[in-house]
Formats: C-alpha cells, structure tokens, sequence
C-alpha cells in the first residue's frame, strides 16, 4: 500500500526469531510469458526477498513492447488494437490501459470518445481545460475573437505583464480608444495596448495550434510563465507542461469554434464519468498502476513508458525508484493473457528516453 516500507518485512525474522517463511511464488493469474518477463524487471530490486515465481498457466503469447512516434500515434494505435481485440470476441471489460499519473490518459480519453468506445475510469481526471493556464489562453482566444468584456481582458492584460492598470478598464465592455485615452501622456503606454490590439487582430486568422505558439512566443506567455514560477518559487516545468498539452490538444482542430465544442464535449465526460465511477463496470477500464493493484485483466496495455513518466521525474533516491519499480511490476502482472508496454520517441516535439524499466526486462541495460 502507499507508504509502506519492504524493510520492517525484510527485518521481520529478526525481530521474530522464531517465525516461519511460506514463500508465495505461485502466480495464478497470468501466463509464463508475462510472469518471467515481469520477474526480470523485478530482480532489480534490491529491497525484497530473492524468490523464483512459478505459474499455473500456460506460456502464452510474448509481451509486445513497441515505440510509437509521438502520443497520437500511440493513442490511436491501441484504440485500434482495442478495436481489433472486441472484434475477435473479447469484452470491452476485459481490457485495462494503466497509466503512472492521472495526467496520462488526456488524448486516450480523447481518442476513444472519438471512436465511441465505452471506458470507464477508478480514478478522478483533472480537465486541463480547467487549469488556470488553459483558461488565460481561451481568453485570449475570446477576446480575438471580439470578446472585450471586462472579465476576459482582465484574465489577460497582464499576462504577460503590461502594467495597465484595473481603473483603465472601468466599462463593461472595454474600449481600447479609451485606454489609450486613459494614457494618452504616456506614448510608451499606448504603444504597449497597440500592440495587443495587433495580436488579437492577428490571432484570429490562426488556426488553434498556431494561434497557442502564437500566444506563447510571439505575446509572450511563455516569458510571463517564467516570471511567475521564479516568483512562486516552484519549477517551470509543470507549468510549461499544460502549455505543450494544450498545443497538442489544439494541434488536432482546424477551428477554435471546433476546439471549443470539444472542451465542452471532454468535460461533459469527466462528469459523467465521475457520477458513474463506482456503477459503471462495462467499458475499457482506466486507472493509474497504483489504483489496479489487485486487479486482473485478460489484456492490460501499459502507456507511456517513458523516463521521466514512469519512473516518474521526481522519484531521485534508491528507495524512490525500487517503488517506481514495484509500481510497474504490479502493472505488467495485472494482464493475464496479453500485455502491451508502449512508450513514444517524441513528445511537444522534444526527444524523449524510452524507461530504464523497459531496459531492464529486454537486457538492453
């Protein structure tokens, strides 16, 4: 369970001297093939007690391990392969796509919506379109698209900083005559809210993607996140990951009309999913590794196995990542007849490392 620690088992037979072991090495679940694969990653651990497991099934069919080129390639690949599984016979319930946080399934959430198949999820998925961040950039894209109240410029005036203050915008709905009226002895001023008047002009012959690069280098959000995080005192990093989703959610719509009638129509999932969590049984399931613990699937598909995803970033010490390790090796054993471990060569268009994990199960260290 989270928390626990291997060591208070490991010193067990000393503080209980007279205790007897029963080694558990029987695996009933799955087939010889995923059990020995499994086995070989764990073996890497050096906080556990050394033992051989045995199954009760038969071989099996090999763990498919594959590289896909970005996210949407692997997304749309295993809704495929998902396709194909119900196809020959399979339920959808007998399927599971695990995952290392709850940030992961955004685009396999997408993608199935997409492709009408039924899922259903053990744990809660924040929207990204709900982020603070998310919501900067769908006003800026509002107020380009001739959105000048009040409330919307407010959420970008300044952000980045413009230092144009909340009494220049005192109407409703704001005038941009009357903000450079406001600093008309102030030709830097002015010159400032031309520019954004230019940027949203210019922003609305985008498309979503270019329209978010846009904001992002050109108006310079990026600059304004970096400022916020040093002041914060907290990493860019996570910031500048809901930037690069939202580039990549936007990268797949022509339109922002479109973008928008999607963010509505994922949000609307997230709250049906959330009523049905408990009810809802026939579906695909998702869930992140910690959550399918004592779970079993016919067919379990791993995401992303990638540095930095699982392990996750910020597992550093020994003990960190002999749990990230446990954490996968529950994963690959939750599959009982075919098991599928994915990972991407790229992702936002940045290089990205296939697990050590998956290093460690093939031999390839």
């Amino acid at each position: 369970f989270r928390g626990a620690k291997p060591e208070i088992m490991l010193g067990f037979e000393k503080d209980y001297p007279d205790a007897e072991r029963v080694l558990l090495n029987i695996n009933f679940r799955s087939t010889k093939d995923i059990v020995d694969t499994a086995g070989k990653l764990i073996a890497h651990n050096k906080t556990r007690f050394p033992k051989e497991f045995v199954t009760k099934q038969g071989r099996g069919k090999p763990v498919v391990t594959r590289v896909w080129k970005d996210p949407q390639e692997e997304t749309l690949e295993i809704v495929h392969e998902i396709t194909d599984y119900t196809g020959a016979g399979y339920a959808w319930s007998d399927i599971a796509v695990l995952y290392r946080t709850n940030l992961g399934p955004r685009l396999l959430i997408e993608k199935l919506m997409e492709y009408n198949i039924p899922f259903c999820m053990k744990d809660a998925v924040p929207n990204l379109y709900d982020h603070w961040i998310a919501k900067n950039i769908i006003a800026y894209l509002n107020a380009a698209a001739g959105d000048l109240s009040r409330a919307c410029i407010l959420s970008v005036i300044n952000r980045p900083n413009r230092y144009i203050s909340r009494d220049a915008l005192e109407l409703p709905v704001v005038s941009w005559e009357a903000v450079k009226s406001f600093y008309q002895d102030k030709g830097w001023m002015v010159e400032r809210i031309e520019q954004l008047e230019y940027d949203l002009k210019f922003l609305r012959q985008l498309a979503p993607a270019a329209a978010v690069n846009y904001i992002r280098k050109a108006v310079g959000y990026d600059d304004y996140i970096r400022e916020y995080a040093e002041y914060r005192r907290m990493k860019p990093e996570e910031l500048f990951e809901v930037l690069d989703q939202l580039a990549e959610s936007a990268a797949g719509f022509q339109t922002v009309e479109a973008w928008f009638a999607h963010m509505e129509e994922y949000a609307r999932e997230l709250k049906l999913q959330a009523r049905s969590r408990e009810k809802r049984t026939e579906g695909v399931s998702l869930m992140t590794m910690h959550s399918s613990k004592g779970l079993e699937y016919r067919i379990v598909y791993i995401l992303d196995a990638n540095e930095g995803v699982t392990p996750h970033h910020k597992a550093v010490l020994d003990a960190d990542m002999e749990e990230e390790r446990r954490m996968f090796y529950v994963a690959m054993t939750r599959a009982k007849e075919r098991l599928h471990v994915n990972y991407v060569s790229e992702r936002y268009s940045k290089k990205q490392e296939v697990s050590r994990f998956v290093k460690e199960y093939l031999g390839r260290e």
